[in-house]
């Protein structure tokens, strides 16, 4: 019989990371099944998980999906109650699964519950995917509790409690399979990055609860399959802000924040092109042009219940670059 929980890898070509991160995940979650769903790697990584890690199930799919698809197939083979949906980069901990599964257990209402991130290279600061929990401000721009754009604190214990937050991270995201698939799993469409976001979103619109635990922590490498400085992540970064500022907002700020947010996507193009290069700053320009193609499916995709307060913070990009 399956156990409760299912830690579940996403791997594409990603080798390396499991000879490096994997054992301690066999290690540390004794009471799991664990899988790796493979995306139609080249790098020999079905290979060494057959040679090496025979306990682990692997599941293949056919063709590179991304993170959003890859997870949407490789999870129809998989019956556990609980997913957790872990990068290939991260170095779990002893007992890290333990405060995570507790709180869904003993909170019916909670769907996901993401731990602390630290940074695997600075073990005593905050990552940039997820750090103490996400949040969002009034125009749709996500931010951490120990995290807000690139400023990232370093961890005195600030955040070791237990709080509902808006958005869980994906680099470590435990979720109920009910909840999961009630929600019809990922958007596709995103194929990478915010996509977690976007389906917290209409978890909470749902009724749902997200909630970070402090008490399990685990460390981050961060940029394993995209780098921060590339263009094809900051395209998929802001077309998919905008995808999911369409599906989810509630319609009195629909209108307002679209177009708040366009007008500032094109200081943002620029700012982007003066630090990263002019590819990015392209980059912004093809967001937008493929977010309109969007429009039509991104529309249908809208539910009928959506949360009128949505925001934790307002105008947090003018407190943090002009304040």
């Amino acid at each position: 019989m399956s156990k409760k929980l299912a830690v579940v890898i996403l791997n594409w070509n990603g080798k390396s990371w499991l000879e490096k991160f994997l054992p301690d995940v066999v290690r540390f979650s004794p009471q799991s099944d664990i899988y790796v769903i493979d995306n139609l790697s080249t790098d020999n990584s079905i290979a060494f998980l057959l040679n090496h890690f025979p306990e682990v199930k692997v599941i293949k799919n056919d063709k590179n999906y991304g993170f959003a698809g890859g997870y949407n197939e490789g999870l129809k083979h998989v019956d556990n109650e609980i997913y957790c949906l872990l990068n290939s980069d991260v170095e779990v901990t002893e007992n890290w699964t333990g405060p995570a599964i507790e709180l869904l257990e003993k909170n019916p209402d909670i769907a996901a519950v993401q731990p602390k991130i630290l940074s695997y290279d600075r073990k005593n600061y905050f990552e940039f995917a997820g750090a103490a929990g996400g949040l969002i401000d009034n125009l749709g721009y996500p931010y951490c509790r120990g995290r807000v754009f690139d400023d990232i604190e370093e961890d005195h214990g600030q955040y070791n409690d237990e709080a509902e937050i808006f958005w869980a991270s994906g680099c470590c995201l435990f979720i109920r399979s009910k909840d999961f698939w009630e929600q019809n799993g990922f958007d596709e469409r995103f194929f990478a990055h915010q996509e977690e976001i976007d389906l917290c979103w209409r978890l909470i619109n749902s009724g749902k609860k997200i909630f970070y635990t402090g008490k399990s922590e685990v460390f981050h490498v961060g940029g394993g399959t995209l780098n921060k400085q590339s263009a094809k992540k900051t395209f998929l970064n802001m077309r998919n802000n905008l995808l999911m500022l369409l599906k989810n907002l509630p319609f009195p700020q629909l209108i307002a924040v679209i177009f708040s947010r366009l007008c500032l996507d094109g200081f943002a193009a620029l700012y982007f092109g003066y630090k990263y290069g002019i590819s990015h700053f392209w980059a912004v320009g093809r967001a937008h042009f493929a977010f309109y193609t969007y429009i039509p499916g991104t529309w249908k995709r809208r539910k009928k219940n959506q949360k009128h307060q949505f925001y934790q913070s307002k105008w947090l990009i003018f407190k943090h670059f002009l304040k």
